[in-house]
């Protein structure tokens, strides 16, 4: 059979063949091998069925997954029903619904043309519903000793196969939906000793026969693929269901066996977004470099020489200051600049979730990229988070109390009380609202309401405890001294004009964080909605800390041109500033919408606006969180340098 091609291009990998390592992360296996002898019974699972491109338009049209033996799609049940496959607390939030099914496969032993069950009836409705989901491209998706079933690519940069997990329940032909009811399941083997084997690799290739009912054993065949089944929306349809079984040896070993399914689609768009990233942080630390090597240094010097000279010819204080104030402008608000901003409760609260967010992501890419979060461990990576977010509120808690304590806050107990609620009880409600969308259209993705009170138990029994901890920790630390003293009339802020105003500094400086990501943010996209598997992790790793850099240099460039303009209001403009990247983040959904979606509900388009916005505060407060702390370091340091009586 030939393979379909998907676009990819050449040559570059080739001068930048000492980097591949990171193109994706090095894995273990993640589970036991499970070793069979010859004619032993090997599991095949089934999955449920998930939207992929669109049969017409080759776009996404629906959100929504389907529990595989969901009424309408008649498929084969096991004799004493399906059983479900005990599943992670990542694996179940993902959507997967993993059960037992009829199909009976054994070890090295070749099978063909064996029916599944007797014929299926599907009404005229059901062949409403089921014509509809092969018009939206829907895939099944089987597990055999844990590798999932996948229909073959190939990659027309290195001409090498790969395997893409999921395969069609039907095909569109003449603009007529056609179901695939023969599945020839080809499955690659390892052979460890003498009788003893191991599966390592899934393949399905599907099939339309109309005429697979009158199974033909003897020739070994099931019926005519030239006379496909297409299910009458007028009347009813008579369906069998067949499979053939072909064992194939393999010298791939059980640990690489996940090798193919690991493929790094469009590599070149990769290292060029990972080149621009790195041209762009090298950019912005060597302009921040200059002002704090060259412009700082003179500014401290200068202001220092001319302080000594004030104090040993007692001259004209005020003169002095006035020469001053033309060159440069941000030591006259040292009086100032240490002022608590407005809403401090607020700030503290989302620097600490913030904090919690930071070390939540950089511990699960750096596990992942180490190869701790194997996909043979499925939803590891989603389970993973969620224990790392729950763990680190105690990093949240004090945090958040450190720096309400250093913005002088009265209200300690709001802020023990509000850090571990705000913004995980946003997240939550969000994530509840929502669910009862994809709930209301019996979908297989809606999550349980006992795994929600599981969600809900962990977090109050662990993450609540952990950040009332850090918060009393942190509170009894002494408070962060600033290295000058405030005055207690505030100082006039004169106007500020161009760049320095808050929406274009914001707009100027959002961009360049989200560039750094921007690429693999695509990917992470296609994956999450297309039912990819993404792991990509080293360009990830990457990506992560160019971003970090992005942030922290080009929100401390804009707060020094905002203290050398007078304007001491820095605490919530550095966070907001490097949160800015956020809106970027939301533009490109809706960019990703129009180009690469057409929803054929508007329920799917309030569950894609609606996480959409979801991951974009989340960013906000990452990003704000970095920023904010830059900048807060800037301003100690700088501050610090110079005499002030």
């Amino acid at each position: 059979m030939r393979l379909p091609d998907i676009h990819s291009s050449s040559a570059i990998l080739s001068t930048l063949a000492f980097l591949t390592p990171l193109s994706s992360a090095f894995y273990f296996p993640g589970v036991a091998p499970t070793s069979y002898n010859v004619g032993d019974k090997v599991p095949l699972h089934v999955n449920h069925l998930t939207p992929a491109d669109s049969q017409t338009d080759r776009k996404l049209r629906s959100v929504f997954s389907f529990d595989y033996y969901h009424k309408p799609f008649h498929f084969c049940r096991p004799e004493q029903g399906p059983q479900y496959i005990r599943e992670s607390l990542g694996s179940i939030l993902f959507g997967d619904r993993i059960q037992t099914s009829p199909f009976v496969l054994h070890m090295a032993k070749n099978e063909t043309c064996k029916s599944v069950c007797k014929q299926e009836t599907f009404t005229p409705r059901d062949a409403v519903f089921v014509n509809s989901r092969i018009y939206q491209g829907y895939n099944l998706n089987w597990l055999i000793d844990g590798l999932p079933a996948a229909q073959p690519l190939k990659d027309l940069d290195s001409d090498q196969p790969f395997y893409s997990p999921g395969f069609a329940l039907g095909y569109v032909s003449d603009d007529q939906p056609v179901l695939n009811n023969h599945y020839d399941i080809v499955i690659d083997y390892h052979q460890t000793s003498k009788d003893s084997y191991r599966v390592v690799g899934v393949l399905v290739y599907p099939y339309s026969m109309k005429d697979s009912k009158f199974l033909d054993i003897d020739q070994g065949e099931c019926g005519n693929t030239e006379t496909p089944v297409v299910l009458s929306e007028e009347k009813d349809t008579q369906v069998t269901y067949t499979y053939s079984v072909y064992w194939v040896p393999s010298a791939t070993s059980f640990a690489t066996r996940w090798d193919k399914y690991l493929h790094v689609y469009d590599p070149k768009i990769h290292w060029f977004s990972l080149v621009n990233s790195a041209v762009i942080v090298t950019f912005l630390i060597g302009m921040v470099s200059t002002i704090l090597v060259r412009t700082l240094r003179k500014d401290i010097a200068r202001y220092n020489r001319l302080d000594q000279l004030a104090l040993d010819d007692f001259g004209d204080t005020g003169a002095v200051e006035d020469g001053v104030q033309e060159d440069s402008g941000w030591k006259l608000v040292h009086g100032d600049v240490f002022r608590p901003p407005k809403n401090p409760l607020l700030l503290s609260i989302m620097l600490g979730n913030g904090a919690q967010l930071f070390m939540m992501a950089g511990l699960t890419i750096a596990f992942a990229l180490l190869g701790f979060l194997s996909p043979s461990n499925r939803g590891s990576l989603a389970t993973v988070m969620i224990i790392l977010y729950t763990v680190f509120g105690f990093i949240g808690g004090y945090v958040s109390s450190r720096i309400y304590k250093f913005f002088h806050g009265e209200s300690w107990k709001q802020n023990f009380a509000y850090t571990p609620f705000a913004l995980p009880g946003l997240v939550f409600s969000t994530f509840f609202l929502l669910n009862l969308f994809v709930w209301a259209r019996g979908s297989s993705g809606a999550v349980p309401f006992t795994t929600m009170l599981v969600i809900v138990i962990i977090w109050f029994v662990i993450s609540v405890p952990l950040s009332l901890a850090g918060s009393w920790i942190g509170f009894k630390q002494p408070v962060v001294e600033a290295p000058v003293r405030t005055n207690q009339i505030p100082r006039q802020i004169p106007p500020s004009g161009g760049y320095l105003r808050p929406l274009p500094s914001m707009a100027l400086a959002g961009v360049l964080p989200f560039g750094a990501i921007f690429v693999e943010l695509y990917f992470i996209m296609n994956s999450i909605w297309f039912s990819k598997v993404y792991y990509m992790f080293g360009f990830l790793f990457i990506c992560y800390g160019l971003m970090i850099m992005t942030c922290a240099a080009v929100t401390v460039l804009m707060i020094y041109f905002l203290l050398c303009a007078e304007n001491y209001h820095w605490q919530w403009r550095s966070f907001c500033t490097a949160g800015a990247s956020a809106a970027y983040v939301f533009a490109s959904a809706l960019l990703y919408w129009m180009k690469d979606l057409s929803f054929g509900s508007w329920t799917s388009g309030v569950l894609y606006l609606g996480y959409s916005a979801l991951l974009s505060v989340l960013f906000f407060v990452l990003t704000g969180t970095i920023g904010f702390f830059a900048s807060w370091l800037f301003v100690l340091k700088i501050y610090k340098s110079i005499k002030v009586d």
